[in-house]
């Protein structure tokens, strides 16, 4: 049953609309950038949070820094050199920024 949950769940990972949680993520950014420009800062504050807040945000975040970074084979201070797509949704469901927005 565990082998059974654990390819689900690659198959979930590999089957993410990348594309779309870019461009979700991006059109974030651009508003962000766009409220700062033209002096809204509160509506800049409230889009930052929004994105830092954002389960897509956290996706892109962690498949960059577990897949695309050049140094995902090099060993962390933990020893681990990969993650199983099982790992990487706890590392989404888990992250954080430790402050109050």
């Amino acid at each position: 049953m565990r082998n059974q949950n654990q390819s689900r769940r690659a198959f979930v990972w590999k089957q993410i609309p990348w594309a779309k949680v870019q461009r979700k993520v991006f059109k974030l950014q651009k508003r962000i950038f766009q409220a700062a420009k033209s002096g809204q800062d509160a509506k800049a504050r409230r889009w930052q949070r929004l994105l830092v807040k954002s389960y897509y945000a956290r996706l892109l975040a962690v498949r960059r820094v577990t897949q695309d970074n050049q140094g995902k084979k090099t060993a962390g201070v933990d020893g681990m050199k990969a993650i199983s797509p099982r790992q990487r949704f706890e590392l989404v469901k888990n992250l954080s920024t430790g402050q109050k927005l």
